[in-house]
Protein backbone atom coordinates (compact mmCIF):
# COMPACT_ATOMS: atom_id res chain seq x y z
CA UNK A 1 0.00 0.00 0.00
CA UNK A 2 2.68 2.52 1.07
CA UNK A 3 4.92 1.53 -1.83
CA UNK A 4 2.22 2.21 -4.43
CA UNK A 5 1.23 5.48 -2.69
CA UNK A 6 4.89 6.54 -2.67
CA UNK A 7 5.24 5.85 -6.41
CA UNK A 8 1.97 7.63 -7.20
CA UNK A 9 2.89 10.76 -5.19
CA UNK A 10 6.48 10.88 -6.47
CA UNK A 11 5.13 10.93 -10.03
CA UNK A 12 2.63 13.65 -9.08
CA UNK A 13 5.38 15.78 -7.49
CA UNK A 14 7.83 15.28 -10.35
CA UNK A 15 5.16 16.43 -12.83
CA UNK A 16 4.91 19.84 -11.14
CA UNK A 17 6.50 22.49 -13.37
CA UNK A 18 9.65 24.09 -11.88
CA UNK A 19 7.95 27.51 -11.93
CA UNK A 20 5.06 26.15 -9.85
CA UNK A 21 7.47 24.48 -7.37
CA UNK A 22 9.28 27.81 -6.97
CA UNK A 23 6.08 29.84 -6.53
CA UNK A 24 4.45 27.42 -4.08
CA UNK A 25 7.71 26.98 -2.14
CA UNK A 26 7.86 30.75 -1.62
CA UNK A 27 4.27 30.72 -0.31
CA UNK A 28 5.20 27.86 2.05
CA UNK A 29 8.30 29.77 3.19
CA UNK A 30 6.23 32.86 4.04
CA UNK A 31 3.74 30.74 5.97
CA UNK A 32 6.51 28.83 7.81
CA UNK A 33 8.48 31.98 8.71
CA UNK A 34 5.36 33.58 10.21
CA UNK A 35 4.77 30.68 12.64
CA UNK A 36 5.69 31.19 16.31
CA UNK A 37 7.53 27.83 16.31
CA UNK A 38 9.87 29.14 13.60
CA UNK A 39 10.19 32.67 15.00
CA UNK A 40 11.15 31.50 18.51
CA UNK A 41 13.44 28.62 17.47
CA UNK A 42 17.17 29.32 17.41
CA UNK A 43 18.38 25.90 16.23
CA UNK A 44 16.48 24.59 13.22
CA UNK A 45 17.07 21.44 11.24
CA UNK A 46 16.19 21.83 7.56
CA UNK A 47 16.22 19.08 4.98
CA UNK A 48 18.05 20.21 1.84
CA UNK A 49 15.50 19.81 -0.93
CA UNK A 50 15.98 17.88 -4.17
CA UNK A 51 13.84 16.15 -6.80
CA UNK A 52 10.98 18.71 -6.88
CA UNK A 53 10.47 18.70 -3.09
CA UNK A 54 9.26 21.89 -1.43
CA UNK A 55 12.35 24.01 -2.10
CA UNK A 56 14.23 24.76 1.14
CA UNK A 57 17.32 26.36 -0.43
CA UNK A 58 16.12 29.97 0.00
CA UNK A 59 14.66 29.13 3.43
CA UNK A 60 18.09 27.91 4.55
CA UNK A 61 19.94 30.91 3.12
CA UNK A 62 17.47 33.39 4.64
CA UNK A 63 17.57 31.61 8.02
CA UNK A 64 21.37 31.78 8.01
CA UNK A 65 21.26 35.51 7.17
CA UNK A 66 18.76 36.19 9.97
CA UNK A 67 21.07 34.64 12.57
CA UNK A 68 19.34 31.28 13.07
CA UNK A 69 21.54 28.25 13.71
CA UNK A 70 20.82 26.08 10.68
CA UNK A 71 21.42 22.36 10.99
CA UNK A 72 21.33 19.99 8.03
CA UNK A 73 21.51 16.20 7.78
CA UNK A 74 24.51 14.21 6.57
CA UNK A 75 23.57 10.68 5.52
CA UNK A 76 25.41 7.69 6.92
CA UNK A 77 24.35 5.07 4.37
CA UNK A 78 26.13 2.23 6.26
CA UNK A 79 24.27 2.80 9.54
CA UNK A 80 21.15 4.16 7.80
CA UNK A 81 21.18 7.21 10.08
CA UNK A 82 21.43 10.96 9.75
CA UNK A 83 24.30 12.80 11.38
CA UNK A 84 23.37 16.43 12.11
CA UNK A 85 25.76 19.20 11.16
CA UNK A 86 25.70 22.94 11.81
CA UNK A 87 25.79 24.81 8.50
CA UNK A 88 27.83 28.02 8.39
CA UNK A 89 27.61 28.70 4.66
CA UNK A 90 25.64 27.45 1.68
CA UNK A 91 29.01 26.87 -0.01
CA UNK A 92 29.79 24.11 2.54
CA UNK A 93 27.33 21.83 0.71
CA UNK A 94 28.02 19.49 -2.18
CA UNK A 95 26.13 16.54 -3.74
CA UNK A 96 26.54 13.39 -1.60
CA UNK A 97 24.37 10.36 -0.89
CA UNK A 98 21.35 10.08 -3.20
CA UNK A 99 22.64 13.26 -4.99
CA UNK A 100 21.34 15.41 -2.11
CA UNK A 101 23.36 18.45 -1.07
CA UNK A 102 25.08 17.70 2.25
CA UNK A 103 28.02 19.18 4.17
CA UNK A 104 31.38 18.28 2.67
CA UNK A 105 33.55 16.11 4.96
CA UNK A 106 35.75 19.09 5.90
CA UNK A 107 32.66 21.16 6.83
CA UNK A 108 30.93 18.75 9.22
CA UNK A 109 30.24 20.36 12.59
CA UNK A 110 28.30 17.66 14.40
CA UNK A 111 25.53 18.68 16.78
CA UNK A 112 23.41 16.46 19.04
CA UNK A 113 19.81 15.78 18.03
CA UNK A 114 18.75 17.03 21.48
CA UNK A 115 19.95 20.57 20.64
CA UNK A 116 17.47 20.97 17.76
CA UNK A 117 14.40 23.06 18.62
CA UNK A 118 12.53 22.71 15.32
CA UNK A 119 12.67 19.94 12.71
CA UNK A 120 11.64 20.77 9.12
CA UNK A 121 10.84 17.38 7.61
CA UNK A 122 10.39 16.30 3.98
CA UNK A 123 7.82 13.82 2.78
CA UNK A 124 6.44 12.29 -0.36
CA UNK A 125 2.90 12.44 1.10
CA UNK A 126 1.26 13.42 4.40
CA UNK A 127 -2.14 12.85 5.94
CA UNK A 128 -4.03 15.23 8.23
CA UNK A 129 -2.94 13.27 11.33
CA UNK A 130 0.74 13.96 10.62
CA UNK A 131 1.58 10.53 9.21
CA UNK A 132 4.05 10.71 6.34
CA UNK A 133 5.41 8.63 3.55
CA UNK A 134 9.09 9.26 2.93
CA UNK A 135 11.39 7.44 0.56
CA UNK A 136 11.00 4.22 2.56
CA UNK A 137 14.38 4.04 4.26
CA UNK A 138 13.31 5.31 7.69
CA UNK A 139 16.02 7.95 8.12
CA UNK A 140 13.66 10.62 9.46
CA UNK A 141 11.62 8.15 11.54
CA UNK A 142 14.82 7.11 13.34
CA UNK A 143 15.85 10.75 13.73
CA UNK A 144 12.50 11.86 15.21
CA UNK A 145 12.21 8.85 17.53
CA UNK A 146 13.98 10.55 20.45
CA UNK A 147 12.96 14.17 20.03
CA UNK A 148 10.58 14.89 22.85
CA UNK A 149 11.06 18.63 23.39
CA UNK A 150 11.40 19.80 19.76
CA UNK A 151 8.60 20.64 17.33
CA UNK A 152 8.34 18.99 13.90
CA UNK A 153 6.85 20.49 10.76
CA UNK A 154 6.42 18.71 7.45
CA UNK A 155 6.57 20.78 4.28
CA UNK A 156 4.36 19.70 1.38
CA UNK A 157 2.45 20.95 -1.60
CA UNK A 158 -1.34 20.65 -1.32
CA UNK A 159 -1.23 17.89 -3.95
CA UNK A 160 0.80 15.77 -1.49
CA UNK A 161 -1.91 15.77 1.20
CA UNK A 162 -3.90 12.55 1.35
CA UNK A 163 -6.86 11.55 3.51
CA UNK A 164 -5.14 8.69 5.31
CA UNK A 165 -1.76 6.94 5.37
CA UNK A 166 -1.43 3.47 6.90
CA UNK A 167 0.92 4.00 9.86
CA UNK A 168 3.23 1.34 11.23
CA UNK A 169 4.69 1.12 14.73
CA UNK A 170 8.08 2.61 13.75
CA UNK A 171 6.53 5.58 11.88
CA UNK A 172 6.96 8.99 13.49
CA UNK A 173 4.38 11.73 12.91
CA UNK A 174 4.95 15.44 12.40
CA UNK A 175 3.02 17.91 14.58
CA UNK A 176 2.18 20.29 11.77
CA UNK A 177 2.19 20.38 7.98
CA UNK A 178 2.69 23.61 6.07
CA UNK A 179 1.45 23.81 2.48
CA UNK A 180 1.03 26.75 0.11
CA UNK A 181 -2.60 27.08 1.28
CA UNK A 182 -2.65 26.28 4.99
CA UNK A 183 -0.96 25.19 8.20
CA UNK A 184 -2.39 21.89 9.41
CA UNK A 185 -2.12 21.19 13.15
CA UNK A 186 -1.90 17.41 13.47
CA UNK A 187 -1.91 16.77 17.25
Amino acid sequence: MKKSLREQFLIKRRELPKSEVKKKSLQIQRRLFSLPWYRTAHKILFYVSYDNEVDTHDMIKESLMSGKTVIVPKTDTQKKTLCLSKLLSWDDLSPCAYSILEPREDCIREVPVSSVELFIIPGVAFDLCGNRIGHGMGYYDRLLKNTLQAHSIGLAFECQIIKSIPAEEHDEKVEMIVTEDRSIHCH
